[in-house]
Protein backbone atom coordinates (compact mmCIF):
# COMPACT_ATOMS: atom_id res chain seq x y z
CA UNK A 1 0.00 0.00 0.00
CA UNK A 2 1.52 3.44 -1.12
CA UNK A 3 0.40 6.11 0.81
CA UNK A 4 2.29 9.06 2.61
CA UNK A 5 2.79 9.44 6.44
CA UNK A 6 3.66 12.84 8.07
CA UNK A 7 4.43 12.99 11.34
CA UNK A 8 4.16 16.70 12.97
CA UNK A 9 5.38 16.59 16.55
CA UNK A 10 4.33 18.88 19.17
CA UNK A 11 7.52 20.90 20.46
CA UNK A 12 6.57 20.51 24.74
CA UNK A 13 5.56 17.53 24.60
CA UNK A 14 6.62 14.16 22.66
CA UNK A 15 2.65 13.46 21.17
CA UNK A 16 2.44 12.90 17.56
CA UNK A 17 0.13 13.54 15.16
CA UNK A 18 -0.09 11.34 12.29
CA UNK A 19 -1.72 12.26 9.10
CA UNK A 20 -2.52 10.12 5.98
CA UNK A 21 -2.32 11.06 2.97
CA UNK A 22 -3.62 9.15 -0.49
CA UNK A 23 -5.06 10.38 -4.03
CA UNK A 24 -8.28 9.94 -3.56
CA UNK A 25 -9.76 11.01 -7.00
CA UNK A 26 -7.68 12.12 -10.57
CA UNK A 27 -9.10 13.16 -13.71
CA UNK A 28 -7.23 13.21 -17.08
CA UNK A 29 -7.11 16.94 -18.10
CA UNK A 30 -5.71 16.68 -21.59
CA UNK A 31 -2.04 16.72 -23.35
CA UNK A 32 -0.17 14.66 -20.44
CA UNK A 33 -2.09 17.20 -17.33
CA UNK A 34 -3.84 15.06 -14.51
CA UNK A 35 -5.72 16.91 -11.91
CA UNK A 36 -5.21 15.24 -8.93
CA UNK A 37 -7.80 15.24 -5.27
CA UNK A 38 -5.77 14.14 -2.37
CA UNK A 39 -7.59 13.12 1.15
CA UNK A 40 -6.71 16.31 2.72
CA UNK A 41 -8.32 18.48 0.88
CA UNK A 42 -5.30 19.66 -1.47
CA UNK A 43 -5.53 19.58 -5.73
CA UNK A 44 -2.90 19.77 -7.46
CA UNK A 45 -2.64 19.88 -11.65
CA UNK A 46 0.58 18.39 -12.95
CA UNK A 47 1.59 17.96 -16.42
CA UNK A 48 3.78 14.92 -16.79
CA UNK A 49 4.56 15.99 -20.59
CA UNK A 50 8.17 17.26 -19.64
CA UNK A 51 8.83 13.83 -17.83
CA UNK A 52 7.92 11.59 -20.02
CA UNK A 53 9.38 13.39 -23.52
CA UNK A 54 13.08 13.45 -21.71
CA UNK A 55 12.58 10.26 -20.30
CA UNK A 56 15.43 7.75 -21.33
CA UNK A 57 13.83 4.30 -20.34
CA UNK A 58 11.54 3.42 -23.53
CA UNK A 59 9.10 1.73 -20.55
CA UNK A 60 8.75 5.14 -19.95
CA UNK A 61 8.49 6.61 -23.27
CA UNK A 62 5.55 4.48 -24.17
CA UNK A 63 3.10 6.60 -22.26
CA UNK A 64 3.85 9.38 -24.88
CA UNK A 65 1.49 7.66 -26.37
CA UNK A 66 -1.81 9.57 -25.20
CA UNK A 67 -4.38 6.33 -24.83
CA UNK A 68 -2.03 4.36 -22.63
CA UNK A 69 -1.20 7.69 -20.50
CA UNK A 70 -5.05 7.58 -20.24
CA UNK A 71 -5.20 4.24 -18.74
CA UNK A 72 -3.95 4.48 -15.28
CA UNK A 73 -5.96 3.76 -12.30
CA UNK A 74 -5.80 4.66 -8.54
CA UNK A 75 -5.12 1.91 -6.49
CA UNK A 76 -4.35 2.25 -2.43
CA UNK A 77 -3.94 5.57 -2.85
CA UNK A 78 -1.96 5.66 -5.47
CA UNK A 79 -1.87 6.17 -9.57
CA UNK A 80 0.02 3.10 -11.26
CA UNK A 81 -0.14 2.63 -14.86
CA UNK A 82 -0.32 -1.33 -15.85
CA UNK A 83 -0.28 -2.87 -12.66
CA UNK A 84 2.85 -0.40 -11.30
CA UNK A 85 4.96 -0.31 -14.64
CA UNK A 86 4.82 3.56 -14.33
CA UNK A 87 4.09 5.16 -10.56
CA UNK A 88 4.91 8.58 -8.68
CA UNK A 89 5.86 8.94 -5.02
CA UNK A 90 2.46 10.71 -3.51
CA UNK A 91 4.82 13.24 -1.76
CA UNK A 92 6.00 14.46 -4.82
CA UNK A 93 2.24 14.65 -6.37
CA UNK A 94 1.03 16.45 -3.20
CA UNK A 95 3.79 19.07 -3.66
CA UNK A 96 3.63 19.38 -7.55
CA UNK A 97 6.61 18.13 -8.64
CA UNK A 98 7.53 15.58 -10.53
Amino acid sequence: MFMILIFRRKTSQKNYNMMVISIIKAEYIGEYIIQFFFSDGVERTIDFSFFLKNARNSMTRKYLDKNLFKKFTIHYGDIVWNDFELSFPIWDLHEGTI
